[in-house]
């Protein structure tokens, strides 16, 4: 009985079948890389406001707290955006002809609050609560980065589960003195060591418990 396939049939199948192993592969990695970049996550990503504010003006140059703005973040789930007044407290002084800070004064005028558009927004089956991260000695720059350098607020972190299980699982990595909290220059001499007696002095929960589904899933 004669040959159905040629002998060359043999060669073509293993080709294809290394093909379709190594397209599944590439698609996967393309899939991972998606998920991870900033166009999914918003990491990296400078988001446009109504007021271009820059938090390197105001913390670095003019030395201005955290919580002088964020009125909320030691007492609340939300550290708080500052309403409108806070801003004009200078501004009425400060450029306050400056065309740029117009949306200010207007608010103001009318009382109508500035819009913002959210920069770190996790999303709604997340629960979050700034109040005892600050109370365990958790630092604005561990998930902020340095936004007292930027000009334009931007996501540092993905904010992915994975990073914040990375926190929970190792906290001794990232706690420090409750002082330092806002001090976005702090940094340890030594990090493990300190870390693993604030865990202690703190009275942080167990790993099992930090890492417990309804801890942030409510």
């Amino acid at each position: 009985m004669s040959q159905i396939f040629r002998r060359s049939a043999n060669a073509l199948v293993r080709a294809s079948l290394v093909a379709a192993v190594v397209g599944v592969g590439l698609l996967g990695a393309v899939g991972w890389a998606l998920a991870h970049s900033g166009y999914q996550t918003g990491q990296g990503i400078t988001v446009p406001q109504t007021v271009p504010f820059s938090h390197d003006h105001h913390v670095s140059g003019l030395g201005i707290d955290c919580r002088y703005c964020h009125t909320g973040v030691e007492t609340s789930s939300f550290a708080g955006i500052p309403p409108t007044a806070t801003c004009y407290n200078c501004h009425k002084i400060i450029w306050k002809d400056a065309p740029m800070l117009e949306p200010v004064r207007e608010s103001f005028r009318t009382g109508r609050p500035l819009v913002w558009n959210r920069v770190h927004d996790l999303p709604d089956f997340v629960y979050f609560d700034h109040s005892i991260h600050v109370a365990k000695g958790i630092g604005c720059a561990s998930c902020h980065g340095r936004i007292d350098r930027m000009k334009l607020v931007r996501q540092d972190q993905s904010l992915q589960m994975a990073w914040c299980l990375d926190c929970h699982r190792h906290p001794e990595n990232f706690i420090r003195p409750k002082g330092e909290v806002f001090n976005m220059d702090w940094e340890a001499a030594d990090q493990r060591a300190l870390g693993e007696r604030l865990v202690r002095e703190y009275r942080l929960r167990p790993k099992f418990a930090l890492t417990n589904c309804s801890t942030c899933h409510r």
